[in-house]
């Protein structure tokens, strides 16, 4: 059976990167509590490779940091969630339609997908058809000898590029938003990231 890749929407609560790893892993979109534990841990475990140099604060500040629900993941937390998994996290980036790839050279024998929109993250699934619930899902993936996904690698590759085609991106640095709650406008990442500190505010639409 073909099948098709569909992209499904993860919560915008600070935890989607978690979140969307746990869905794709576990079939489960409430494991951020516990993926944050496993981070935090890795980290403190290995003072020397998590150092502040290569976290850009203390080892301590970031496991505080990490558990801390408001905070966003990225790509040291997408390689420690490899690892920890023992399969390969492709990222596929909306706006660029690069994919990262975290987990290489480790030799893992299954993969699995996230799509990436410049703020926020979602699972990549294989489905029976467009319309079939999530229980059907299929969401690992063998690597091929050649360390492609074969057929489900393409059809991902064409998912991003209509997402991209559709400006289903944000441009972080440029974008404007307006706050959900309160409506008030910010331009890019670093205005939108302030004042979600300053008001707990998360809900946000692209607005041109």
């Amino acid at each position: 059976m073909e099948g098709v890749i569909v992209r499904r929407v993860i919560p915008s609560d600070n935890s989607c990167l978690f979140n969307a790893v746990g869905y794709v892993m576990d079939h489960d979109k409430n494991k951020a509590p516990e993926l944050r534990q496993v981070i935090a841990a890795t980290v403190a475990s290995d003072p020397e490779k998590y150092s502040e140099a290569f976290l850009g604060k203390t080892n301590e500040e970031y496991c505080a940091w990490i558990l801390n629900p408001e905070k966003w993941g990225g790509a040291i937390e997408l390689a420690i969630l490899a690892d920890y998994y023992g399969r390969e996290i492709a990222a596929y980036d909306i706006q660029t339609t690069r994919c990262d790839l975290y987990g290489q050279g480790k030799n893992y024998t299954e993969r699995v997908m996230l799509i990436y929109d410049g703020l926020h993250y979602d699972a990549l699934a294989k489905s029976p058809i467009e319309e079939a619930p999530e229980d059907f899902d299929e969401t690992i993936f063998a690597v091929q000898p050649d360390r492609s996904l074969g057929p489900v690698e393409q059809q991902a590759l064409n998912l991003v590029r209509d997402q991209q085609r559709k400006r289903s991106f944000t441009d972080t640095a440029n974008f404007t938003l307006r706050c959900g709650v309160c409506q008030i406008g910010v331009v890019g990442q670093k205005e939108a990231m302030e004042h979600a500190q300053a008001t707990g505010h998360v809900n946000f639409q692209e607005y041109r």
